[in-house]
């Protein structure tokens, strides 16, 4: 019952609906209101174009988690938004940085933990801890093997072929929040032919609700890490976490992981973790940090 109540309370953070077509501030949205998919539920999706877009111009393209909390607070459950469209187009307006189009995959709130939650690392966790998890979930095992196969198979294909973009793994960047920020860290290790960088903000480690937490979880996170990590001469991966809040549960597992990453030799030119104190676990803080990784990976040579 114990556990049951902490992954009632942690559903709630996925509750994140937009009743609307974002409308950003600059630049254009193409929406997809219905993304059908072999793999998931089929869902909303939104492809945004930098101001300017030119088909014959080349981009890079940005993949992104929870995409209706990105671009228009008027639609989102807490109205606040990333404000993706407004620091990318500032970005741009400096010189030697890559443009990129942003696609962003709306979740669907009462699957959005088990599509969330990487699912070799699930599969390492004690049996009584996994039945917990799967029964409340009505779910035999997570779905984030499968998420990932929808982005990969199905949505990328689509973006390349509707798009001018540039398909290589240098030109391809995952990235999220919270439970996002997980995906996008397992995105870049279980598909490195694919995505070349990932931004993980505020990865939630801890998997489950502060108030019941399992060290089995981070544990099994650290050692999912140093078995997959992709390659950093061609490869670039982000971190950041706040003092407040839900944040202030992540740093001892981050610095282990960071710890990790320098065991398979990452170092400042292709990997960084970043601390903000005072910052908690909300979309005004990712709006505020946005432009860090995207300035460490979109910057060219």
């Amino acid at each position: 019952m114990r556990l049951i109540l902490v992954f009632s309370l942690f559903l709630l953070y996925g509750l994140q609906a937009c009743a609307q077509v974002p409308k950003p501030s600059a630049g254009k949205i193409v929406h997809y209101d219905s993304f059908a998919s072999k793999f998931i539920q089929k869902r909303p999706i939104d492809i945004w174009l930098p101001e300017g877009y030119n088909s014959n111009q080349k981009y890079a393209v940005l993949y992104m988690f929870d995409g209706q909390n990105l671009f228009d607070s008027t639609g989102t459950w807490n109205h606040a938004e990333w404000g993706v469209d407004e620091n990318l187009t500032e970005l741009f307006k400096k010189p030697n940085f890559k443009k990129c189009i942003v696609v962003g995959v709306q979740n669907i709130p009462t699957i959005r933990w088990f599509e969330y939650f990487p699912e070799k690392p699930f599969e390492a966790l004690p049996q009584p801890l996994k039945k917990g998890m799967s029964s409340y979930a009505k779910m035999d095992k997570p779905l984030s093997d499968e998420y990932l196969k929808y982005i990969v198979q199905e949505v990328k294909p689509f973006v390349d072929s509707l798009f001018s973009t540039k398909k290589d793994p240098a030109n391809t960047i995952i990235a999220g929040s919270s439970m996002g920020g997980l995906m996008s860290f397992y995105a870049i290790c279980e598909y490195p032919n694919v995505f070349g960088s990932a931004a993980c903000f505020s990865s939630h480690w801890i998997g489950t609700d502060p108030n019941k937490q399992f060290p089995q979880i981070p544990n099994a996170f650290v050692s999912y890490a140093d078995k997959n990590l992709p390659d950093p001469n061609t490869h670039k991966i982000y971190f950041d976490y706040g003092t407040v809040g839900l944040d202030s549960t992540y740093e001892p597992t981050q610095k282990r992981i960071d710890d990790v990453m320098q065991k398979h030799n990452f170092d400042k030119s292709n990997w960084m973790t970043l601390k903000f104190p005072g910052d908690s676990h909300e979309e005004k803080a990712w709006r505020r940090r946005f432009n860090s990784p995207m300035e460490f990976i979109l910057k060219e040579k």
